[in-house]
Order: structure tokens, then sequence, then C-alpha cells
């Protein structure tokens, strides 16, 4: 399934683009979609391109993926892949911002907001009440995003990843 993206800034209020949303400088216009199997060597990319060391090894990436796979999104331009964003449902049907990661070149422009907008979408669909996210503390750009979708900022959880690794919880409730 491919979803038209409409304007670089879908806030609300804000009305979108009539033409197509963004083309990349070949003049290939990006597109968001669910992700399949085939994308899982470019999605891995991605991560290990965003997120460096706390990349999901590609084996955990591949397991997360079977599970979720109707929760992964990513944004393409047929060729490169310049954001995803994959979400899960736990057995207490809450769900779980797994990762979310946009492009160096493509951050500020909505997209982040635009691939959340989606999962929230599927997620509220599948009657589930509550999301949650854990983001590095000091990552003030991905904590205001989150906190303008309505996520609120739960316990900071020292080592939650591990040594050194310290993570915010928010949560957004969807009822």
């Amino acid at each position: 399934m491919t979803i038209p993206l409409h304007g670089a800034d879908d806030r609300p209020g804000r009305p979108p683009l009539a033409s197509p949303l963004f083309v990349t400088a070949e003049g290939l216009p990006l597109r968001l979609r669910q992700a399949g199997e085939e994308d899982l060597p470019e999605l891995h990319r991605l991560d290990r391109e965003v997120f460096g060391q706390h990349a999901y090894p590609y084996f955990a990436l591949r397991q997360l993926y079977d599970l979720f796979r109707a929760d992964t999104f990513v944004l393409d331009d047929g060729r490169t892949f310049h954001g995803y964003v994959m979400t899960g449902v736990n057995a207490d049907r809450e769900g779980w911002v797994l990762g979310l990661a946009i492009d160096q070149g493509w951050r500020g422009l909505g997209l982040g907001r635009r691939l959340m907008a989606e999962s929230l979408r599927g997620l509220r669909v599948r009657g589930v009440r509550t999301v949650a996210l854990t983001v590095e503390p000091s990552n003030a750009a991905a904590i205001m995003l989150y906190a303008s979708l309505g996520f609120r900022r739960g316990e900071e959880r020292a080592g939650y990843f591990g040594p050194d690794a310290d993570r915010l919880i928010m949560r957004l409730a969807l009822d």
C-alpha cells in the first residue's frame, strides 16, 4: 500500500499541498508505504546510518519485522529509504514505537510526523489505547516531536538499554 504524501508540514490547521510532497534532486517522488521483506537490507542500512552503534542488529530487525510487518512503514524514492517507523503491540495490547528514523538530509521537513501519524492511525484502527516509546533523554528534537503528537513524559530510566544507555519513557493515550 502506498500513501500519498501531501505536504512538508502536516501539522493540524495547515492545508496540504496540492502537488506531490517531496521530490529528490533526481526528480524521484517520495512515497510512504508499508515495508516488504525485500526492504530489510535497505531498512537495516538506514537504521545503522541513523543510530550507529545503537542500531538493531540485522537478525533482530528481521525478527521484529516478522512480528510487526503490518506496522512497519518506509519513506522511499524507489531506490533509497529516507525514513522508517516500526511499531508493535505487546500482549497487554499496548503499542510500542520500536524505531523511527529519518535520513539526516531529510530532517525538519515533517517526515517523522507523517510516519508517526500513519503508525498511530493504524494502531487506533486495531483498538490499541496506549502507545509508549523510549527516547534518549538528550534528544531534544525527538522529544519535542513526540510531545507535539501528544506523548507525555514519563520516567527516566538509567541503564534502560544497558550501561550508559539511559532512556526517557513517553506515553500517549489514543482514546
